[in-house]
């Protein structure tokens, strides 16, 4: 695969090889840029913001649209790049695949919906006579950071809606997984002026400081860790800045809960690609007055996971993104049953791979909950009542997303009202997401919001014009 800096694939000597995490071979290569590559795309999306303005809005919109057709006729060759580069199972890569063609639609619907609005001036002191309305203008040219989880869907939220508003963008993806995404931006750039659509692929310490601290870059759009987040947030300056800093997502399970239902979330949420994921149940905070039964549920359903060869359609649980994601979350786990935890199943590495684990007895103040484990892990944490199980939902830095299983419509209102949180699932798991609902956490889960109507709210200006009709 190669970078696209305006409107031309551009390759470069020295390579950054991409592994297949379920056994370690070649999959492909990138070039490794440099910031001088960068700065090429930065200056290249600036000459094409004038070009990309006088784009009518209709033809914005035909262009995203064609761009999911293409996406779709090609779901097969999408589906297996992003499962050999990630590791993630083919149906769940499928699955990815599907979610990327509708965000590029809703992209498509929504660059005709960028309203301004009229201003009733004449409501305030002075105003009779005149007539105020506001224009919403784009940006100009928005940089997006992305994460390996889902290399081609969290790019193309924001690259889409980017597009959408008529914005110039330069996407770094992540070196782990950057295959398929770049396959995506083949077929895309084309459709827009040279400049428009950038890709430039090397290592965040150079090109990714170099593209948050220019001053020809209008907006940042990043996901990944906290301590990156937080080293964007200051260097960003006056630049606007999303970012999507991961989660410690609680599952809450009340003694009126439906548990079969319970359970089901739990599993899916938990081992969803082996629970590398950001909105992934975190900790399962349970009634000790069902927490036997659930736990005993709980296991039987895990121990049903297939894990395996992430190509097999079959297969539920593939490996983790590399070793040391593995080895990391072995220790984690090894330190919690040193601490008291009960493990009930799993707790087994071999390589990439790590069996999907669940451990009852675990406390608040243990590593593997107090911080954010990517990993197959349901730690079960008992409580007295849905007062405690609130609190210790909120013990944590993280608030992305919160889920909570009951029948009690006054629980789940008070969960819904007392948990800092983005999202709060009632009756279902935290991994609840469409791709055109509001998207974003609190605290140290960052700060924005992606969904692609929102998502293009913060990649336009608002601009008042006033007309004196005196």
């Amino acid at each position: 695969m190669q970078m696209i800096i305006d409107g031309k694939m551009v390759d470069k000597k020295e390579k950054i090889k991409v592994f297949n995490p379920a056994n370690d071979e070649v999959v492909g290569q990138v070039p490794l840029g440099n910031k001088n590559d960068l700065k090429k795309a930065i200056m290249a999306a600036n000459r094409a913001k004038k070009d990309l303005n006088e784009i009518s809005s209709r033809k914005i919109s035909m262009a995203l649209d064609d761009i999911a057709q293409e996406l779709s006729k090609n779901w097969k060759d999408f589906s297996k790049s992003l499962t050999l580069e990630s590791g993630k199972p083919i149906k769940a890569s499928r699955d990815e695949v599907k979610r990327s063609v509708e965000t590029l639609k809703l992209s498509a619907e929504e660059s005709k919906r960028i309203y301004g609005e009229t201003i009733p001036l004449d409501a305030g002191i002075g105003g009779k006579g005149f007539i105020g309305f506001t224009l919403k203008i784009p940006l100009g040219v928005v940089g997006a950071i992305t994460p390996f989880n889902y290399p081609l869907n969290l790019a193309v939220h924001k690259l889409a809606p980017a597009l959408a508003a008529k914005n110039a963008v330069i996407l770094k993806p992540s070196l782990q997984a950057p295959l398929s995404i770049l396959k995506l931006l083949e077929i895309m750039y084309p459709y827009f002026p040279d400049g428009a659509v950038n890709a430039v692929t090397g290592r965040g310490s150079e090109i990714g400081e170099e593209m948050v601290t220019s001053e020809y870059i209008d907006k940042i759009s990043f996901t990944g860790s906290v301590e990156t987040g937080k080293l964007i947030s200051r260097q960003a300056s006056m630049k606007k800045i999303t970012l999507e800093l991961g989660g410690n997502d609680p599952l809450i399970v009340l003694e009126d809960a439906d548990l079969e239902k319970a359970v089901e979330g739990a599993v899916r949420g938990s081992y969803l690609y082996a629970g590398q994921v950001c909105i992934a149940v975190k900790r399962l905070i349970v009634d000790e007055k069902v927490a036997d039964e659930f736990s005993a549920l709980m296991v039987k359903e895990t121990r049903k996971m297939k894990i395996g060869d992430p190509l097999d359609p079959k297969t539920d649980v593939g490996p983790l993104i590399g070793e040391k994601a593995a080895s990391d979350v072995e220790k984690v786990v090894a330190e919690a049953l040193n601490e008291g935890a009960e493990l009930l199943c799993g707790g087994k590495r071999e390589g990439n791979y790590y069996s999907p684990t669940v451990l009852d007895q675990v406390t608040p103040s243990m590593k593997l909950v107090s911080e954010e484990t990517f990993g197959p892990i349901s730690p079960i944490i008992r409580v007295n009542g849905v007062d405690e199980a609130i609190q210790i939902a909120n013990s944590t830095p993280y608030g992305l997303q919160s889920s909570i299983f009951t029948s009690n419509i006054h629980h789940a209102m008070q969960a819904a009202k007392e948990i800092e949180a983005g999202s709060v699932m009632i009756n279902k798991q935290s991994t609840f997401r469409t791709d055109n609902m509001p998207f974003g956490g609190f605290k140290m889960s960052g700060m924005g919001k992606e969904g692609v109507k929102y998502a293009v709210e913060d990649m336009v200006r608002t601009k008042l014009v006033v007309i004196n009709t005196i």
